[in-house]
Protein backbone atom coordinates (compact mmCIF):
# COMPACT_ATOMS: atom_id res chain seq x y z
CA UNK A 1 0.00 0.00 0.00
CA UNK A 2 2.55 2.80 0.49
CA UNK A 3 4.42 1.76 -2.64
CA UNK A 4 1.47 2.57 -4.58
CA UNK A 5 0.57 5.63 -2.26
CA UNK A 6 4.19 6.87 -3.13
CA UNK A 7 3.65 5.97 -6.84
CA UNK A 8 0.56 7.81 -7.24
CA UNK A 9 2.35 10.72 -5.49
CA UNK A 10 5.30 10.81 -7.92
CA UNK A 11 3.11 10.45 -10.83
CA UNK A 12 0.15 12.72 -10.04
CA UNK A 13 2.16 15.65 -11.09
CA UNK A 14 4.09 14.34 -13.96
CA UNK A 15 0.55 14.02 -15.11
CA UNK A 16 -0.61 17.21 -14.21
CA UNK A 17 2.34 18.55 -15.96
CA UNK A 18 1.47 16.50 -19.33
CA UNK A 19 -2.13 17.19 -19.32
CA UNK A 20 -1.21 20.50 -18.81
CA UNK A 21 1.29 21.59 -21.49
CA UNK A 22 -1.07 18.94 -23.89
CA UNK A 23 -3.88 21.16 -23.02
CA UNK A 24 -2.41 24.65 -23.63
CA UNK A 25 -0.80 23.02 -26.83
CA UNK A 26 -4.24 22.05 -28.47
CA UNK A 27 -5.70 25.60 -27.72
CA UNK A 28 -2.95 27.10 -29.15
CA UNK A 29 -3.37 25.40 -32.32
CA UNK A 30 -6.69 26.04 -32.97
CA UNK A 31 -7.16 29.76 -34.68
CA UNK A 32 -9.18 30.64 -31.48
CA UNK A 33 -5.71 30.64 -29.33
CA UNK A 34 -3.25 32.75 -29.78
CA UNK A 35 0.34 31.04 -30.35
CA UNK A 36 2.41 33.56 -29.22
CA UNK A 37 1.11 33.45 -25.78
CA UNK A 38 4.10 30.34 -25.82
CA UNK A 39 7.67 30.19 -25.06
CA UNK A 40 9.83 32.16 -27.78
CA UNK A 41 13.01 30.71 -29.44
CA UNK A 42 15.06 32.41 -31.81
CA UNK A 43 17.69 31.53 -34.24
CA UNK A 44 18.86 30.92 -37.47
CA UNK A 45 17.72 28.27 -40.01
CA UNK A 46 20.38 25.80 -40.72
CA UNK A 47 18.40 23.20 -42.94
CA UNK A 48 14.68 21.19 -42.69
CA UNK A 49 14.17 17.56 -41.76
CA UNK A 50 12.46 15.22 -44.22
CA UNK A 51 9.84 12.25 -43.79
CA UNK A 52 10.95 9.42 -45.89
CA UNK A 53 8.25 10.75 -48.37
CA UNK A 54 10.41 13.60 -48.32
CA UNK A 55 7.59 16.09 -46.70
CA UNK A 56 9.34 18.83 -44.17
CA UNK A 57 8.44 18.02 -40.99
CA UNK A 58 10.92 20.49 -39.02
CA UNK A 59 13.61 22.69 -39.35
CA UNK A 60 16.76 22.25 -37.46
CA UNK A 61 18.53 25.94 -36.01
CA UNK A 62 22.28 26.80 -36.60
CA UNK A 63 22.71 26.08 -32.64
CA UNK A 64 21.44 22.45 -33.05
CA UNK A 65 17.69 23.34 -31.77
CA UNK A 66 15.63 21.36 -33.61
CA UNK A 67 11.95 22.91 -34.21
CA UNK A 68 9.02 19.97 -35.12
CA UNK A 69 6.38 20.59 -37.44
CA UNK A 70 3.50 18.32 -39.33
CA UNK A 71 4.32 17.22 -42.14
CA UNK A 72 1.12 18.74 -43.81
CA UNK A 73 2.53 22.60 -43.27
CA UNK A 74 5.17 21.42 -46.19
CA UNK A 75 4.24 23.76 -48.60
CA UNK A 76 3.87 26.79 -46.28
CA UNK A 77 7.01 25.65 -44.54
CA UNK A 78 9.08 26.36 -47.72
CA UNK A 79 7.80 28.91 -48.90
CA UNK A 80 7.92 31.49 -45.74
CA UNK A 81 11.21 29.76 -44.14
CA UNK A 82 14.82 29.37 -45.73
CA UNK A 83 18.26 28.52 -44.63
CA UNK A 84 19.72 31.01 -43.20
CA UNK A 85 16.76 32.72 -41.90
CA UNK A 86 16.06 34.34 -38.76
CA UNK A 87 13.28 32.54 -37.52
CA UNK A 88 10.96 33.58 -34.27
CA UNK A 89 9.48 30.10 -32.90
CA UNK A 90 6.72 29.56 -30.70
CA UNK A 91 5.88 26.05 -28.83
CA UNK A 92 6.58 23.64 -26.15
CA UNK A 93 9.80 23.19 -25.25
CA UNK A 94 11.54 19.59 -24.02
CA UNK A 95 13.16 20.15 -20.81
CA UNK A 96 16.30 17.49 -21.48
CA UNK A 97 16.41 17.88 -25.04
CA UNK A 98 17.20 21.26 -27.51
CA UNK A 99 13.75 20.61 -28.91
CA UNK A 100 10.92 22.49 -29.90
CA UNK A 101 7.11 20.95 -30.42
CA UNK A 102 6.17 24.30 -33.11
CA UNK A 103 2.85 26.07 -32.84
CA UNK A 104 3.76 28.74 -35.01
CA UNK A 105 7.44 29.65 -36.71
CA UNK A 106 8.29 33.37 -38.26
CA UNK A 107 10.29 35.45 -40.70
CA UNK A 108 11.75 37.86 -38.69
CA UNK A 109 12.63 39.80 -41.80
CA UNK A 110 10.20 39.31 -44.06
CA UNK A 111 7.22 38.70 -41.34
CA UNK A 112 5.54 35.68 -42.80
CA UNK A 113 4.47 33.39 -40.68
CA UNK A 114 3.55 29.34 -40.28
CA UNK A 115 0.92 28.63 -38.27
CA UNK A 116 -0.30 25.57 -37.01
CA UNK A 117 -3.81 24.93 -36.93
CA UNK A 118 -4.32 21.19 -37.59
CA UNK A 119 -5.02 19.01 -40.75
CA UNK A 120 -6.86 21.08 -43.72
CA UNK A 121 -9.85 19.82 -43.73
CA UNK A 122 -10.99 18.45 -47.05
CA UNK A 123 -14.54 18.45 -46.36
CA UNK A 124 -14.29 22.32 -46.79
CA UNK A 125 -13.56 22.01 -50.71
CA UNK A 126 -15.93 19.29 -51.27
CA UNK A 127 -18.89 21.27 -52.34
CA UNK A 128 -19.15 21.96 -55.96
CA UNK A 129 -18.57 25.62 -57.10
CA UNK A 130 -18.53 27.46 -60.43
CA UNK A 131 -15.96 29.78 -62.07
CA UNK A 132 -15.51 31.83 -64.66
CA UNK A 133 -11.88 32.91 -66.57
CA UNK A 134 -10.11 33.60 -69.90
CA UNK A 135 -7.65 30.36 -70.35
CA UNK A 136 -4.05 32.04 -70.36
CA UNK A 137 -2.53 28.92 -71.25
CA UNK A 138 -2.66 25.54 -71.93
CA UNK A 139 -0.78 22.91 -69.54
CA UNK A 140 0.52 19.46 -70.00
CA UNK A 141 1.87 16.00 -69.28
CA UNK A 142 5.14 15.12 -69.19
CA UNK A 143 4.44 13.27 -72.52
CA UNK A 144 3.37 16.92 -73.97
CA UNK A 145 -0.50 15.69 -73.45
CA UNK A 146 -2.61 18.47 -72.62
CA UNK A 147 -4.06 17.88 -68.89
CA UNK A 148 -5.41 21.45 -68.03
CA UNK A 149 -4.95 24.64 -68.39
CA UNK A 150 -4.17 28.23 -66.22
CA UNK A 151 -6.68 31.00 -66.33
CA UNK A 152 -5.55 34.61 -66.31
CA UNK A 153 -6.08 35.00 -63.07
CA UNK A 154 -3.44 32.18 -61.87
CA UNK A 155 -6.43 29.34 -61.28
CA UNK A 156 -5.23 26.09 -63.07
CA UNK A 157 -7.57 23.86 -63.97
CA UNK A 158 -7.53 20.07 -64.56
CA UNK A 159 -9.11 18.24 -66.65
CA UNK A 160 -9.26 13.64 -66.60
CA UNK A 161 -6.67 13.30 -69.46
CA UNK A 162 -9.21 12.08 -71.97
CA UNK A 163 -11.31 14.88 -71.54
CA UNK A 164 -8.39 17.21 -72.00
CA UNK A 165 -6.99 15.44 -75.18
CA UNK A 166 -10.92 15.54 -76.46
CA UNK A 167 -10.92 19.69 -76.46
CA UNK A 168 -7.62 20.82 -76.80
CA UNK A 169 -8.12 22.55 -80.17
CA UNK A 170 -11.21 24.43 -77.95
CA UNK A 171 -8.67 25.04 -75.01
CA UNK A 172 -7.10 27.75 -76.24
CA UNK A 173 -5.41 30.75 -75.21
CA UNK A 174 -8.26 33.39 -75.01
CA UNK A 175 -11.13 31.44 -74.66
CA UNK A 176 -13.72 31.80 -72.57
CA UNK A 177 -14.78 29.30 -70.05
CA UNK A 178 -16.77 28.35 -67.16
CA UNK A 179 -16.55 25.19 -64.93
CA UNK A 180 -17.95 23.51 -62.35
CA UNK A 181 -15.99 21.17 -59.77
CA UNK A 182 -14.11 21.20 -56.41
CA UNK A 183 -11.46 24.40 -55.57
CA UNK A 184 -8.61 23.69 -53.35
CA UNK A 185 -6.64 26.99 -52.81
CA UNK A 186 -3.44 26.55 -51.32
CA UNK A 187 -0.27 28.94 -49.99
CA UNK A 188 1.34 28.17 -53.64
CA UNK A 189 -1.78 28.62 -55.40
CA UNK A 190 -5.42 27.90 -56.32
CA UNK A 191 -6.10 24.34 -58.44
CA UNK A 192 -9.57 23.36 -59.54
CA UNK A 193 -10.65 19.51 -59.93
CA UNK A 194 -13.37 20.14 -63.53
CA UNK A 195 -16.33 17.77 -63.53
CA UNK A 196 -18.12 20.29 -66.43
CA UNK A 197 -17.03 22.89 -68.57
CA UNK A 198 -18.39 24.97 -71.45
CA UNK A 199 -18.60 28.77 -73.00
CA UNK A 200 -20.98 29.62 -70.10
CA UNK A 201 -22.94 28.76 -66.96
CA UNK A 202 -25.70 27.81 -68.86
CA UNK A 203 -23.93 26.06 -71.11
CA UNK A 204 -21.55 23.09 -69.64
CA UNK A 205 -21.53 19.44 -70.33
CA UNK A 206 -20.44 16.87 -67.54
CA UNK A 207 -16.77 15.68 -68.31
CA UNK A 208 -16.51 11.61 -68.40
CA UNK A 209 -13.64 9.62 -67.03
CA UNK A 210 -11.86 6.79 -69.29
CA UNK A 211 -14.35 4.87 -71.61
CA UNK A 212 -14.12 0.87 -71.47
CA UNK A 213 -12.83 -0.33 -74.51
CA UNK A 214 -16.21 -1.53 -77.93
CA UNK A 215 -16.58 -4.97 -78.44
CA UNK A 216 -15.32 -4.60 -81.57
CA UNK A 217 -13.44 -1.82 -82.30
CA UNK A 218 -11.02 -1.43 -79.12
CA UNK A 219 -10.91 1.85 -77.69
CA UNK A 220 -14.04 4.39 -78.53
CA UNK A 221 -12.00 7.91 -78.75
CA UNK A 222 -14.68 9.61 -79.78
CA UNK A 223 -16.41 10.98 -76.38
CA UNK A 224 -19.06 12.84 -76.01
CA UNK A 225 -19.80 16.02 -78.77
CA UNK A 226 -17.72 19.48 -77.34
CA UNK A 227 -19.26 22.02 -74.90
CA UNK A 228 -21.65 23.77 -76.19
CA UNK A 229 -21.13 27.16 -76.72
CA UNK A 230 -17.39 26.87 -77.86
CA UNK A 231 -18.19 26.61 -81.33
CA UNK A 232 -15.94 24.16 -84.12
CA UNK A 233 -12.07 23.84 -83.33
CA UNK A 234 -10.09 26.49 -85.32
CA UNK A 235 -8.51 25.03 -88.43
CA UNK A 236 -4.77 24.96 -89.24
Amino acid sequence: MKMTSRRALFCSPLSTTVIGSSAAYSQAMSPMWDSSQLPESRGIVKQYTLTPRGDVDGIILTDGTEVKLPPHLTAQTVFAIHPGDAVSVRGLRARALPLVDAASITNVETGKSVIDTGPPDRRAGSDEQVINGKISTSLHGKRGEVNGVLLEDGTVLRLPPPEAERLEGWLRPGQAISARGEILDTALGRVFDVQAIGASPEQMTELRGPRPPGPKNGPDRRGPPPPPGFGPPPRG
